[in-house]
């Protein structure tokens, strides 16, 4: 099983927008996202991605397959939940490269596969001359009755790429988790890195 890393610039990867919409909405399904999502948004959303300059869509291929996938933009291209907390602390939105989602199918994990998806990000990032990178995470309470007893927080493989959490920078976004008979407001918090250094 040989996977290849591939970077497309907006919709250069529209012909795998199929494959990415079915590939968010099964890996958003489980803990922490716990996403009931639909095609129809999902084509949707992608397409307003791919419209972005500066895009990039990192994606993961098993032969033909997409089995994982990576987005980012940069934050002035992004919505105002994305921007508000950063206006709202003074910081310019312009300075900023955004993450959106890196998702990948569990039988492809701890092979070194979200490694490259930030490394791929951060290369666009420096291209377009942005040094800052950040993304935001959902959060769970501690006693979330969906919490997986083996649940690992990602904290600690963001915090060896580089990225430290700044919990005073606060969104929310809104979706539908899988027992909710309707859309609610989710709490995120975002985490950023300067590329300009290494620790």
């Amino acid at each position: 099983m040989t996977l290849e890393i591939k970077s497309f610039s907006g919709a250069e990867a529209a012909p795998y927008f199929e494959d990415l919409a079915r590939l968010r909405i099964s890996v958003f399904r489980d803990f922490p996202y716990l996403y009931d999502g639909d095609l129809a948004y999902e084509r949707t959303y992608l397409a307003t991605y791919a419209k972005s300059e500066g895009s990039v869509f990192v994606l993961a291929f098993d032969g033909d397959s997409v089995v994982g996938a990576a987005t980012g933009t940069p934050m002035a291209a992004e919505t105002g939940e994305v921007q508000a907390p950063f206006v709202a602390s003074g910081r310019d939105p312009g300075n900023y490269f955004y993450f959106g989602e890196s998702v990948l199918l569990s039988g492809y994990r701890g092979r070194g596969v979200g490694v490259k998806f930030f490394e791929g990000r951060e290369a666009q990032a420096k291209r377009l001359g942005l040094m800052l990178c950040t993304f935001c995470a959902v959060e769970r309470p501690a006693d979330h009755p969906r919490r997986p007893a083996d649940y690992v927080p990602l904290n600690g493989f963001w915090q060896k790429r580089g990225y430290r959490h700044h919990p005073e920078l606060r969104t929310t976004f809104t979706w539908r988790d899988l027992d909710e008979a309707q859309e609610s407001p989710k709490p995120l918090s975002f985490w950023i890195r300067d590329l300009r250094h290494n620790d």
